[in-house]
């Protein structure tokens, strides 16, 4: 697969079938400049009816709830969200990889979703997501993958929304709800057959513990990473635990009003907090910044994507 497949192959394909520290004057530059750097991480499916009296007095049988319509082997994919899905930092500093991505990527040491699922996945899955997006991006990223008309799209957005320069700054709950309907809504209108799997927001205070006895990885996050959770990464004071802590909350949050509302869609599958809950190692994280994921971390996210979308 290409690092990036070309958006003008019209939507009929879409109907075919889915990267050290000598640079550190660099990383600091480009931060300042506003690039915002990810990180790493039940549906219930409802729905009931008023009961009835049937005929003769006698309540009528249940009637079941809506079944949820899940096809496990779809033929095309378009993936939308953050640097993560750009496979930000893991091939070289500063930069997408692509071709390692965990959705799209063509790279057999990652083995990505597209190439587990798909017959083609160089012709039949297309990356949208985009370098420090937030959430409030999804809507206009979810546009462009509808017009493919994918079988799938995957989401996974949020870690932005957490890092920001204070936890003041976070994104709140409800806007974070609200743009992710917004994203579900735009689909539905354009490509209204589309399954949706939705990955959860990494523990980015797990990111943290992993990351901070690493010398060169504290000296990085002093440039800007995520200092919402990361600033001052060795402090142990009551209000850098608090500011943590904070931060732990907001991203629970966060993948509560992802599994909440991906179970109002009949199409849509929540990893159940698998990418939250995984304990990812430092051989998984970026060496260029101790945050991001390696080319195994991005690995291992193809995997628990894998895992969730063809179960039964």
């Amino acid at each position: 697969m290409r690092d990036s497949h070309p958006v003008g192959t019209g939507i009929e394909a879409g109907r075919r079938r889915r990267v050290r520290a000598a640079a550190l004057g660099a990383f600091a530059a480009v931060l300042a400049g506003g690039i915002a750097l990810a990180a790493f991480g039940g549906t219930g499916d409802g729905g009931g009816q008023e009961t009835r009296q049937g005929p003769g007095g006698r309540p009528p049988s249940a009637s079941p709830s809506p079944t949820p319509v899940w096809d496990r082997h779809p033929e095309s994919l378009a993936a939308v969200g953050d640097s993560i899905t750009r496979g930000f930092d893991a091939c070289s500093l500063l930069a997408d990889c692509t071709r390692v991505s965990w959705a799209t990527g063509s790279d057999t040491g990652v083995d990505s979703l597209a190439g587990r699922l798909l017959d083609d996945p160089s012709g039949d899955s297309w990356n949208y997501a985009r370098s420090g997006s937030v959430m409030a991006d999804l809507p206009r990223q979810m546009k462009r993958a509808a017009g493919r008309e994918p079988d799938m799209v995957t989401v996974m957005s949020g870690a932005n929304d957490a890092c920001q320069p204070t936890v003041a700054r976070m994104t709140s709950v409800d806007d974070y709800r609200e743009s992710f309907r917004e994203a579900m809504r735009t689909l539905r209108k354009e490509s209204p057959k589309t399954q949706v799997y939705v990955a959860s927001v990494p523990d980015l205070k797990r990111l943290w513990s992993e990351g901070r006895a690493n010398p060169m990885g504290e000296r990085i996050w002093r440039l800007g990473i995520c200092q919402s959770m990361l600033r001052d990464a060795k402090s142990v004071t009551e209000a850098a635990e608090e500011r943590r802590q904070e931060v732990y909350e907001r991203v629970v949050a966060y993948n509560r009003v992802l599994e909440q509302e991906c179970a109002e869609d009949l199409r849509c599958r929540y990893d159940g907090g698998a990418v939250f809950s995984y304990r990812f190692t430092e051989a998984e994280l970026s060496d260029w910044d101790w945050f991001h994921p390696s080319k195994q971390g991005q690995r291992k996210l193809a995997e628990l994507a894998y895992r969730r979308i063809v179960a039964d």
